[in-house]
């Protein structure tokens, strides 16, 4: 049992390292250039990790997420221009890698299924409480329910401490 722990130990503390190593390279590389880097995270702000799918690609930290903005930034350092990176990975990819996908036929579902589907919910909302309306009969009450109510909602006075 303790060397199962020892060992658990050793292989967290070689990944920790090896994260460590990655950061390392990170800032490396920003030191070399810092223009060519700023380039680069302004590209990775629009295109989505594919791997998290809710952070851009700057913002991740998934592996594929590092080797897409080492893929971008060789692209860049062999002078393409970022339309011509972004039309690479999206032949690569489809859509999807675009934070921000172009309006068309093929992603209309993406950008038009939200509404479309809180407008059925308006109408299925709308015709369950109009159909619930109808259910409920609305008849006076007799004159003996009427006596019987007004005895119940009579206020008792309230009895003074003594």
């Amino acid at each position: 049992m303790k060397r199962v722990r020892l060992q658990l130990l050793l292989l967290c503390l070689g990944f920790q390292a090896l994260s460590g190593q990655i950061v390392a390279q990170e800032a490396k590389r920003i030191a070399d250039d810092p223009e060519l880097e700023r380039r680069v995270m302004n590209l990775s702000q629009e295109l989505r990790c594919l791997v998290c799918q809710n952070e851009t690609l700057a913002d991740s930290r998934a592996d594929l997420a590092v080797d897409l903005r080492r893929e971008i930034r060789e692209q860049m350092k062999a002078g393409k221009s970022d339309k011509e990176i972004i039309s690479f990975l999206t032949a690569r990819y489809g859509d999807f890698v675009l934070y921000r996908p172009p309006v068309k036929p093929t992603t209309y579902l993406l950008w038009f299924g939200p509404f479309v589907l809180m407008v059925i919910g308006f109408v299925v909302l709308f015709r369950y409480l109009k159909q619930r309306r109808e259910l409920i009969s609305r008849q006076p009450l007799s004159p003996e329910e009427h006596r019987r109510a007004k005895e119940l909602l009579q206020v008792v006075p309230e009895k003074e401490p003594a």
